[in-house]
């Protein structure tokens, strides 16, 4: 036996810690993570006993971020990302500016340099892709058009970080730090050169993925999956993710994690994505543990009590400052207040990117190593504290739906796509369709209703789609159907059926009693995906409810048994 097994150690160390205090951390109704985060803080350097390897614990927490990048890839298209540009790509950059001056302001109170402030406010600014993900998957609302914003917002902030990163260095000497050794990439000292080579790098990262990976790593995992092998397949899958998140930092200056991301996004081209997704989930869970557990290992609890109100400060920033923020910028952008709730949640923590930025800050001299201690510590505070963040939205969603004040003026006032046009036909608003939802499934439920001549009128969230089903000519209304006057401008009241398409369910129970209080007639169709869901919703009579599995499942029975009775029959 090899004497040096730190990998070994570190890795059997993290996660049994984790699990231990991931089960005592559910047991006492907390979120698994927090166990995790516990679980680095008892194996790091500042408890005593046993200190796991913390370089190698953060390479195993870099493999996390890589997988869960990539498997959010799998389920997030193109077409996800361009749907929701409007809306992330201000938000997010205005946002970042917002976190950025306040934690520069914070700084500047304390003394500290224009250049440490800067590091400090971007570092308090980039909120952690992998919560938010473990975030959206528990709660099932990854592939919801919330989930996708928050999504696309968070890539465009990595985006935004990953020009960040590459700038600093250039600018550490004007901003008061040191310039880093002339062998640095970045370090020539000239900002044009240094932002067109970046600008250039990262592009043409995109423009190959775009063009020659979406082509190629399809037909790669197909003939993998010709072969049969089902190890192989899986190798396949993990060899591209991890492959290309390297190749991305090594050859084009990307990060890992959005090298990762686009990795995902082109093997989604697959018709095998859904299996690659399945494959790869065991491995990306297990990494996830691990790196919470790092995250841990970094703490100094000693923060606590030698800076506490510097540390609330921090806190405050992180968890009220970008979210106030984040919610009246998502506002201002016209869309619904359960949105702007969805993406201010999200985005009250910080992580893996703010990690860098500090250690960079750091290493440039630009900022003291108290403010890593801050933002590390801040960091844990943030994601300990994330999932009742995103509790407390539930109950404020609700009071504000029941309120029809602020919000309301928010989401509809002067608002064109927020009211039916007056030039949609008379009979088309009698007896029709209406679909909530316009994804995936919407899509194949509207095409079947249009080839037979059926009225039908969409309620879709996503501004964008409805401003497109409007120039197709398709009758479309843009807000919350969970909201009564979505649903009256659908004219619900005089529609024959209500078909829930969507895949978010928190507002189905609101659509049904408003459906059924305005048209006690009225026919439902509810999608979802989860058992006890569809218990409740038949206890509730919500009218005919349509399980993924259940159906496919049925679909397939029938063509067995209709396929075994021709058989016996020209037998």
């Amino acid at each position: 036996m090899p004497h040096n097994i730190s990998l070994i150690t570190t890795i059997a160390a993290a996660l049994g810690a984790g699990l231990l205090f991931g089960y005592i951390a559910t047991r006492l109704k907390l979120p698994a993570l927090v166990g995790y985060l516990a679980a680095g803080i008892i194996i790091g350097p500042a408890t005593p006993g046993y200190v796991a390897d913390a370089a190698l614990a953060g390479q195993l927490a870099e493999i996390g971020v890589m997988l869960m990048m990539f498997g959010v890839g799998l389920h997030f298209s193109l077409d996800d990302l361009w749907d929701v540009r409007k809306v992330a790509l201000p938000g997010a950059v205005l946002q970042i500016a917002v976190a950025t001056a306040l934690g520069m302001g914070l700084a500047h109170f304390w003394g500290w340099t224009i250049g440490g402030g800067l590091v400090f406010g971007l570092a308090l600014s980039v909120a952690s892709t992998v919560v938010l993900l473990r975030a959206l998957e528990e709660r099932g609302i990854l592939d919801s058009f919330n989930g996708r914003i928050a999504v696309g917002w968070l890539v465009v902030e990595d985006l935004v970080t990953v020009l960040v990163l590459v700038l600093l260095p250039a600018l550490a000497g004007s901003l008061g730090g040191e310039m880093p050794d002339a062998g640095h990439g970045a370090a020539d000292g000239n900002l044009w050169t240094t932002l067109a080579i970046t600008l250039g790098q990262v592009a043409a990262f995109i423009v190959l993925m775009l063009v020659v990976g979406r082509k190629l790593f399809p037909w790669i995992l197909w003939q993998v999956a010709r072969t049969g092998s089902r190890e192989l397949f899986t190798l396949c899958v993990i060899a591209a993710a991890v492959g290309i998140a390297y190749a991305s930092t090594h050859y084009f200056g990307v990060s890992f994690a959005l090298g990762s991301f686009f990795a995902g996004m082109v093997l989604r081209e697959s018709a095998l994505a859904h299996r690659a997704a399945e494959e790869s989930l065991p491995l990306r869970d297990a990494f996830a543990v691990l790196f919470f557990v790092s995250v841990g290992m970094l703490f100094e609890p000693s923060i606590l009590t030698e800076q506490p109100l510097k540390l609330l400060a921090v806190v405050a920033i992180i968890i009220v400052g970008k979210s106030v923020a984040a919610f009246l910028l998502v506002l201002l952008l016209r869309y619904p207040a359960k949105t702007a709730l969805m993406v201010s949640a999200s985005l009250a923590q910080i992580g893996e990117f703010s990690f860098i930025l500090a250690a960079l800050g750091v290493s440039l001299k630009l900022m003291p190593v108290e403010g890593q201690s801050l933002i590390l510590a801040g960091a844990i505070i943030s994601i300990a504290l994330n999932p009742v963040v995103f509790r407390i939205t539930q109950p404020l969603e609700r009071w504000l739906s029941k309120d029809h004040g602020l919000a309301a003026k928010f989401d509809r006032t002067a608002d064109p796509l927020a009211e039916l046009p007056m030039n949609v036909p008379h009979e088309h608003l009698r007896n029709q369709v209406v679909l909530v939802g316009y994804g995936r499934v919407g899509r194949r439920i509207a095409a079947a209703l249009k080839e037979r001549g059926i009225p039908y009128v969409v309620a879709e969230q996503n501004r964008e789609v409805v401003d497109q089903l409007r120039k197709e000519g398709t009758p479309a209304v843009a807000g919350n159907a969970g909201e009564p006057a979505v649903l009256i401008q659908a004219h619900i009241a005089h529609a024959a059926m209500l078909v829930i398409a969507t895949p978010d369910t928190f507002h189905v129970r609101a659509m049904i009693e408003t459906a059924r209080a305005l048209n006690p007639a009225i026919k439902t169709v509810v999608r979802t995906h989860n058992d006890a869901e569809a218990d409740l919703l038949r206890s509730e009579r919500a009218g005919e409810i349509f399980m993924g599995e259940q159906e496919l499942a049925k679909g397939m029975t029938a063509y067995v048994i209709d396929t075994l009775k021709k058989t016996d029959h020209a037998h």
